[in-house]
């Protein structure tokens, strides 16, 4: 199976730090965003991706990943001309996808699982059936109103609407799927949406139509970047993920020789911030002490 990785998009959320480059190229914690949606294709298997961008910097994703040999992979690169949506720019790969099915990944998408599985299924399970395939992420109702939502029966998808006022389910689906070559001619027929863009949600729809749609729900951690306050909750994530364990109670040693016990003569806000603090830390090294039993 080939891969795409979307990395389109203005990153108008993140100005002024998109102004100099592509949002998917900022670092989440200790690496570029760009590499964390390239190593789960690479761990599942992937060994040809194609990554779609804007004209802007689209220069900037060949200075750092070239042809792909330093990754064991083969890169290609195609150029998403104006922001006409997610599945316009899934749709920039028709050539590249060759009538074989593929997987997408948004690029500042963030996922601890591994797909390695689904992969190797989805292949074997294509033979004379055109499908589609969702991974999907329990959430918070609140939380769902920021995403895709799914309604699911069985092992298939049932319902899906973007950005509902009242979700009818909790499971956001996240930024990757997998599709067969049918979904090319999807894409052609789709009608731009209220904001002139070809919707994913719309093309995902076409398949749950005819009960094609099946899906997977992700037990790890999953984050996407695309904001600030996302890219630091990513970064955290996986900096407890990656960190030695020098790294880890050097920190706290940083911790120590800074934080200040709340005192009488501190007003009453510095008094919660302190105690929120001291909480935070107290969380990580219970949970540390967890991992290492």
């Amino acid at each position: 199976m080939k891969g795409v990785i979307l990395a389109g998009g203005t990153g108008s959320r993140m100005y002024p730090c998109t102004k100099v480059t592509n949002k998917h190229l900022l670092p989440v914690y200790n690496k570029p965003m760009i590499y964390y949606p390239l190593k789960t294709f690479i761990d599942a298997g992937i060994k040809e991706i194609l990554i779609v961008s804007g004209p802007g910097h689209s220069g900037h994703f060949v200075n750092l990943l070239g042809s792909g040999r330093e990754f064991g992979v083969k890169l290609s690169y195609e150029i998403q001309d104006e922001a006409g949506g997610i599945a316009q720019a899934i749709g920039l790969a028709e050539n590249f996808t060759d009538k074989e099915p593929f997987a997408v990944i948004l690029g500042d998408n963030i996922f601890e699982d591994s797909i390695k599985e689904d992969v190797k299924n989805f292949g074997y399970s294509m033979i004379n059936q055109k499908k589609c395939k969702i991974f999907l992420k329990e959430v918070g109702l609140k939380a769902a109103k920021r995403f895709g939502i799914a309604v699911v029966e069985g092992d298939k998808i049932i319902y899906v609407e973007e950005k509902p006022e009242n979700p009818k389910s909790n499971l956001a689906m996240t930024g990757l799927y997998m599709f067969d070559s049918s979904v090319f001619e999807i894409i052609k027929n789709l009608r731009p949406s209220a904001r002139g863009e070809l919707e994913v949600t719309d093309t995902i729809a076409e398949y749950v139509k005819y009960r094609n749609c099946f899906y997977t729900i992700m037990n790890g951690f999953w984050s996407d970047a695309g904001t600030f306050e996302s890219m630091n909750r990513a970064s955290n994530l996986v900096r407890a993920k990656e960190m030695i364990e020098d790294d880890y109670w050097s920190d706290n040693d940083d911790f120590a020789e800074t934080f200040k016990f709340p005192s009488k003569e501190d007003n009453p806000s510095d008094i919660i911030e302190k105690l929120s603090q001291l909480s935070k830390k107290q969380s990580e090294i219970l949970d540390y002490i967890s991992k290492k039993k």
